[in-house]
């Protein structure tokens, strides 16, 4: 029986999950409901390419220092460039920024195809039009399973224009107070 899900209504987490067991299928469903901020992190490759993906794990560690802390699973296609970088730029988005957040969450490589990016700072590739982007230098990767909790000191940045925070709940994209 799933405790988690009324008959009433249903998520898309709900969905039965063959071979998983109920504990972690809980546990999945109960952060797939956790409505989350999102970020998109960028870097460059050890060849100089553009890097990047989107992020709900984003958070703030210390203000003295400015320190912020994102995770990232070790199998990503960034991780290799996150593993080997000193500096990257953490993006704060906006609701106007729902389709670069599906751009750089999809499992392609064409994430820098387009004209929603520049180089900025150090040569590091900067997502147009967020409501704010920080470069920071990497001061700890800590793995932890499959996965790397990475600590970031902020060394500059800039705000844009401010707007509604994108959130990510039940696998997608929403505005505060927009319908499920």
């Amino acid at each position: 029986m799933n405790t988690f899900a009324s008959p009433e209504r249903r998520y898309p987490s709900d969905r039965v999950e063959p071979d998983v067991t109920p504990d972690l299928a809980a546990f999945r469903q109960s952060f797939r409901r956790h409505a989350a901020g999102v970020a998109i992190i960028t870097a460059l490759s050890t060849s100089g390419d553009p890097v990047g993906f989107t992020a709900t794990s984003l958070a703030s560690l210390a203000a003295v220092p400015p320190l912020a802390t994102f995770n990232i699973a070790r199998s990503a296609s960034s991780w290799p460039a996150l593993a080997e970088t000193e500096r990257l730029v953490i993006h704060t988005l906006g609701v106007r920024n729902r389709t670069v957040a599906q751009k750089l969450a999809a499992a392609n490589s064409q994430r820098f195809d387009g004209d929603h990016w520049y180089r900025g700072p150090h040569g590091l590739p900067i997502i147009k039009d967020v409501t704010s982007w920080m470069i920071g230098r990497i001061v700890e990767r800590f793995p932890v399973h499959n996965n790397a909790v990475v600590v970031v000191q902020i060394e500059q940045g800039e705000l844009g224009d401010d707007d509604l925070p994108l959130l990510y709940h039940e696998r997608t994209y929403f505005a505060p107070g927009e319908p499920a």
